[in-house]
């Protein structure tokens, strides 16, 4: 009977609730924003890769991200579990094991770089372990628990997919593809920062040091309205260096200056449903300035 019990759960994996378990694990909706930035790091990258080899090294780019994800929830377990938006994942809801949860973060990350490194280059190889590195250790291990910038430094990590794909077909970095990262970089604290505010009882309970649990809400506000400045900023740069047309630079403005008032209603007349508008809508936005950028170039050239 034992021995039963032990071939069923050995095989419990390939079951379709146990797959899309392993699959939460991975954050499918972080891994879609990775896809997309990283598709576009791509595409906008001058030079060729063979289509199926951009095919694959895209699939590994976003694998990568899952994996650190998963490593991620099996570290974060013990607050996962207290954290009312979180206590449904897998580990905490007992659906996957942490030993499980590990071992498969850390299989994937090992064979996500390894292909990507054999199906484009090294650098873009190399590139992806930082990432994972920097994710599933720097930042879940220690910046997360430990200090109130743990999004704005943390944030580094979910800014490099562009450059990845930038890497990827080049084996080189460039401005173009520091611009791409910081964008993505200065985006991240506005955008977790606005959820931060709806959800910071959660915070307090799972005692994480997210800025409006440390600084307050008032702070936290105007943190916001600064890195949005700073983020607009950013945005209008694929203009001025010549990267992008008028396309990009029109839709750049136009849904910069949506953010900057977003942001200011939320500093003059604090409220939570107004940091949830300003966190849906900075979801809006990424995806709306990478595929101004991907349409610039397929338009415009």
């Amino acid at each position: 009977m034992e021995k039963i019990q032990n071939i069923t759960r050995q095989t419990a994996v390939f079951n379709p609730s146990a797959v899309s378990s392993f699959f939460q694990l991975m954050k499918p909706r972080v891994m879609s924003l990775v896809i997309f930035t990283g598709f576009a790091g791509m595409y906008l990258a001058p030079g060729e890769l063979h289509p199926v080899l951009a095919v694959i090294s895209l699939l590994a780019i976003a694998a990568g991200a899952g994996a650190s994800g998963a490593i991620n929830q099996w570290y974060d377990r013990d607050i996962d579990a207290v954290m009312h938006r979180t206590r449904a994942r897998p580990i905490p809801a007992g659906k996957v094991e942490p030993s499980e949860a590990l071992a498969f973060g850390v299989i994937i990350s090992v064979i996500s770089v390894l292909i990507l490194s054999l199906s484009a280059n090294f650098l873009a190889g190399g590139l992806l372990a930082f990432t994972i590195i920097f994710y599933g250790l720097i930042y879940t291990v220690w910046l997360k628990r430990s200090t109130a910038q743990n999004i704005v430094i943390g944030g580094a990590a979910g800014a490099l997919p562009p450059i990845i794909g930038w890497a990827a077909v080049t084996a080189s970095m460039s401005i173009e593809s520091i611009i791409l990262f910081s964008l993505i970089f200065f985006w991240t604290p506005p955008h977790f920062w606005a959820l931060a505010l709806v959800k910071n009882q959660d915070y307090k309970n799972a005692k994480i040091p997210m800025l409006p649990v440390v600084a307050g809400g008032d702070e936290t506000r105007r943190q916001i309205f600064i890195y949005s400045i700073i983020m607009v900023g950013v945005s209008l740069l694929p203009n001025i260096i010549g990267m992008s047309k008028i396309l990009y630079g029109s839709v750049a403005g136009i849904s910069g200056t949506i953010f900057l008032l977003l942001a200011s209603q939320l500093l003059r007349q604090p409220d939570d449903s107004r940091a949830m508008r300003l966190f849906k809508y900075s979801i809006a936005y990424l995806f709306i300035l990478f595929l101004a950028l991907i349409c610039d170039k397929a338009i415009l050239g």
